[in-house]
């Protein structure tokens, strides 16, 4: 064989024949394939059993502390919207809450009927509020917002950028819809202050909210929304706008109004004095005012007790369900005859 020639595909020695291309291909291979040191864990029936048990031991402790300290919150919550319509106006709400002439102020009493330790936060909530709609949302100019009158591109808040001709700050939808009830709280014949500085975010106040933009003409046209704003005051330092502009990802949410810095004892008697302004009777909204303490966690949630405590029973029900076949049929470890291909075989 001509050992020259470049079509010979193999090497003849005296001992074998090896073909040319055995030493290149190995080595290119060595060098794909390698074989590097890693953790391979063998799922042994003990192992995958002492796993689901350790994970049922964790999550249903941590399950158990986290429902505890949501039930550690108390809540009042009390939907005002139906009773506070006079009894004459109750068959039409609509023309009741367009009426100016119409009083809108009612009186609530809540009681309190476990300790409520300060800070007391106050929320409105309200139901089937849909501020996730796509056309709501885009309603705004952030830029606006942050430079006022110098930003002159407004048409982001299509169907309310202008009246008469004039450019309206801040413009657009959410603004215009502002949340306007009010509410005083006392206790006796003693007035409870509501503090309502620093309720919303900082980083909206500092950043996102011109220091030296001032509203104009706002609610001026000849369709009126919500609140109105003090012209004499800055975005940054509107802080019920502020709140209202982040908008909800769901129909159902509530927005800081407050917060109460006296406790509440068990028995005491809150009345509310509040302004019904807020029309949610055109699309079947409902209000409710809450009041709620806090714990470590944040405020009063359930779920994520109930969630911890499900996966941790089902991770020892698995465990047991593990067991209990295992312990009915064993196997030995690593006997190839149980894999299904090889069972195939056996059957034939």
């Amino acid at each position: 064989m001509d050992l020259d020639g470049e079509s010979s595909s193999t090497l003849s020695t005296g001992v074998q024949t090896i073909p040319r291309h055995s030493t290149r291909h190995g080595a290119f291979y060595q060098f794909t394939q390698q074989s590097l040191p890693a953790c391979k864990p063998v799922l042994t029936p003990a192992t995958v059993i002492t796993t689901f048990l350790l994970m049922g031991f964790i999550f249903i402790p941590v399950g158990l502390i986290t429902l505890r300290a949501s039930n550690s919150v108390v809540e009042i919550v009390d939907r005002y919207d139906i009773d506070c319509v006079q009894e004459e106006f109750r068959h039409n709400k609509v023309a009741y809450i367009k009426d100016e002439s119409i009083p809108k102020n009612c009186s609530r009493f809540l009681k309190v009927l476990r300790p409520m330790k300060a800070p007391i936060y106050i929320y409105y909530q309200l139901d089937n509020y849909y501020q996730n709609h796509r056309r709501y949302v885009k309603s705004r100019s952030d830029k606006q917002l942050l430079h006022g009158l110098a930003y002159n591109d407004t048409s982001s808040c299509k169907p309310l950028e202008s009246s008469h001709d004039l450019p309206i700050v801040p413009c657009g939808l959410i603004a215009w819809s502002l949340f306007n009830d009010t509410y005083t709280f006392s206790r006796g014949p003693t007035e409870l202050k509501v503090n309502r500085k620093n309720i919303a975010w900082k980083s909206d106040r500092d950043q996102k909210y011109g220091k030296h933009v001032y509203p104009f003409n706002f609610q001026n046209g000849t369709l009126i929304g919500g609140g109105k704003l003090d012209p004499s005051i800055p975005l940054s330092d509107q802080e019920d706008l502020i709140v209202w502009m982040r908008t909800a990802a769901l129909p159902s949410f509530r927005k800081l109004y407050g917060r109460i810095e006296e406790d509440l004892d068990a028995d005491d008697v809150i009345v509310v004095h509040l302004m019904n302004n807020y029309n949610t009777y055109s699309f079947g909204g409902k209000k409710k005012l809450v009041l709620s303490t806090s714990s470590w966690l944040g405020g009063k949630n359930d779920f994520l007790g109930v969630a911890n405590l499900f996966v941790g029973a089902f991770c020892i029900l698995i465990s047991i369900i593990f067991l209990l076949l295992h312990v009915k049929y064993p196997r030995p470890y690593g006997d190839t005859t149980y894999i299904s291909w090889n069972r195939k075989i056996v059957a034939s």
